[in-house]
Order: structure tokens, then sequence, then C-alpha cells
């Protein structure tokens, strides 16, 4: 008697995952599956036996797909005791000569070890502080993510931090002929991230301020990890070696990222974490891969998008919730960080 064709549906992709995840680990090196591109699925390589579809209880979701801007989705899932989970990180880059529109740079995650609390959406407080054993509102959870770029994004959302890391180039600018897929491993930093996005407490425009702030930080960690391990740790400012002095250019980016609506000078900024402008200047580059003003504009454009697209707000109404004192000056930016007019991106 033949199995149930959705058994065999799933069979075939677990052999078909497990065959590409073992030429992953055997070899080293990137997958090129450019002739016949067919990514592993993400839950596949975390699980030795990938879940049925009756078996995952999806707790939350979040999902944006905005033209021109990182799409991106958050999945949470009830975790059951008895599944084996290896958390796991994956890039696809996908490159198509004949048309270049359909290139894109994808990372999923696949982790676990957090706690879902249903009344408030994310990890509590008291579930952190592991007093609320008992609470029914309370859930180990499985996590999903994915954060597809464009072309067009990744040539202004970060760049490679040294320059002799060329196949970071070859990466962002779409150089490389071939499509790949990579297992990423997981380190300290990127953990962070992830974590931040899974249990943050923010909600509507702070969320998305939020999100675009952290997707910039997991792109970056990423490309580290994909050049390899010994480069991840490389520090050529001397004081960045102080951790209070790492604390404070950290600080410098939490402060442009809450003062999207209220520019600040970067004199002004380096007075707010205590620090001397050139050494803000040089740290913030070689921390996060790009000036602070290259950031903060980058964060007020893409928020822009947001309010425009899914807010349904009027140019003017956008531009002076993001301190532009001239409509002008905020189409010309807008259009500078976008290739579109602000008024054309209302009525995609």
């Amino acid at each position: 008697m033949l199995p149930p064709k959705k058994d065999l549906f799933l069979n075939y992709r677990t052999n078909l995952a497990f065959c590409q995840f073992a030429m992953l680990k055997i070899s080293g090196s990137p997958l090129n599956l450019h002739d016949m591109f067919n990514p592993p699925d993400i839950l596949t390589l975390a699980y030795k036996h990938a879940p049925m579809q009756e078996q995952l209880e999806l707790l939350y979701e979040k999902e944006q797909q905005m033209p021109g801007s990182v799409h991106y989705s958050i999945r949470r899932y009830s975790r059951l005791s008895q599944w084996n989970l290896e958390d796991t990180g994956m890039m696809v880059y996908y490159f198509e000569k004949n048309d270049p529109r359909k290139n894109y740079l994808e990372l999923k995650f696949c982790v676990s070890g957090n706690m879902y609390c249903r009344q408030k959406e994310t990890e509590c407080d008291m579930c952190r502080a592991g007093l609320s054993k008992n609470c029914s509102d309370r859930s180990e959870s499985m996590d999903v993510l994915g954060f597809r770029f464009s072309p067009a994004l990744l040539s202004q959302f970060v760049k490679p931090r040294a320059a002799n890391q060329t196949l970071s180039e070859e990466i962002l600018n779409f150089k490389r002929q071939s499509s790949f897929t990579k297992i990423l491993p997981l380190c300290s930093k990127t953990r962070l991230v992830l974590e931040s996005l899974l249990n943050h407490n923010y909600t509507d425009s702070l969320e998305n301020i939020y999100i675009n702030a952290q997707m910039q930080m997991l792109l970056l960690y990423s490309m580290d990890c994909m050049i390899g391990d010994k480069e991840i740790d490389v520090i050529n400012c001397k004081f960045l070696a102080n951790e209070a002095d790492r604390e404070k250019v950290t600080k410098a980016r939490e402060i442009l990222i809450q003062q999207i609506g209220e520019p600040i000078t970067i004199k002004e900024l380096s007075r707010k974490v205590a620090m001397n402008e050139c050494y803000l200047k040089k740290g913030f580059k070689e921390m996060f891969g790009t000036t602070i003003f290259d950031f903060y504009q980058s964060q007020r454009m893409e928020h822009a998008r947001f309010l425009l697209y899914e807010k349904g707000l009027s140019v003017t109404e956008v531009s002076l919730l993001l301190g532009y004192s001239s409509i002008s000056h905020f189409s010309t930016a807008f259009k500078k960080h976008t290739g579109l007019k602000p008024c054309e991106l209302l009525f995609r």
C-alpha cells in the first residue's frame, strides 16, 4: 500500500533538503544551484525530521511586503518538547542573468529557546524572570524568520567594512554570476539581534523603525559570517577595544532610531553619549558598516516609505513628521534613496 501523497511530498522535500545540506556540510563552501535553483526549507534543516503541517500551532505572524523595501516575515510556533531542534541560519543568493529584476538576497533563520506570551505578543517580564512556570499564557516557541533584500536596497543598506572583502562586494552588488545557498553559523551577535526582533515591545510606527534598524544589523553580521569567523571580530579602531566606548557608539545608534522625526547633529549626538565627534564617527563606521549620516538618512526614508504606503499619509504629513521644513527637500531625499518620487509610491 502506497503512503499518502502528502507524506510522499514531505519525504521528497526532506530528502532533497538533506542532500543539499549534506553537500554544504561536506564542501564547506556555497552550493551552486544556478541551473536548478531550489533552496532548502529552513524548517527541514533545523529539524532532523520536518514536523507535519498539522503539528504546527501558529502563535504569532507578522509579514511586510512594501514595494522596494525589505520583504520580511516572522512566524512563531508552539514548540513541542519532543522536537529535536538545531538553531539554523541560511543565506540564499539568487542571480538571474537575463532578468536582473528577479535577483535577491534572502536570510532565513529558525531558532528556539524563546518564550511567547499570548498576552503581550512578546516575552513578558515575568517570563524573562522565570516566574511564570504555571502561566497558561506562556508557551515555548519555535521561531522562523525570513528577510529578502532587493539589489537596489542592498546597494544603500550596508556596505563592506574592509577593502579586501571582495566576496561581500560581489554579493551586495550582484556581481557573482551564479546562485547559491549557504548555511550560516549563528554567532552571539546574530542571536542577540534575532532575540530583539522577537521580544521587543514596540508597536505600529515605532515597531517599523525598530525592525528596519535591526534588519540592517542582521545583514551586516550575516555578511561577516559569509566572509568567515576570522574576520568577524577584527577591530581597526583601537579605542573600540574598550567596552565602555563600544557601548557609547551603540547608544548613539539607539538615539538616532528614537529621533527619526527630530533631526540631530553629530555634535549634539556626541554630547549625548559623551564621546569625541571624530571617535564617534570612526567607531560608528567600524561597528555598523556605514556612516552616521547614511544610517540615519536610510532609516528616515524607509520609515517614510512605511508611512506613505502602509499608513496612507500624504507627502506633506510625512515630510513634517520626519522633521523636514520643505516638501521639495523631502521629495529629493526620498527619490535619491528609493528611486521614486513620494507621490509615485502612493499609487502603487
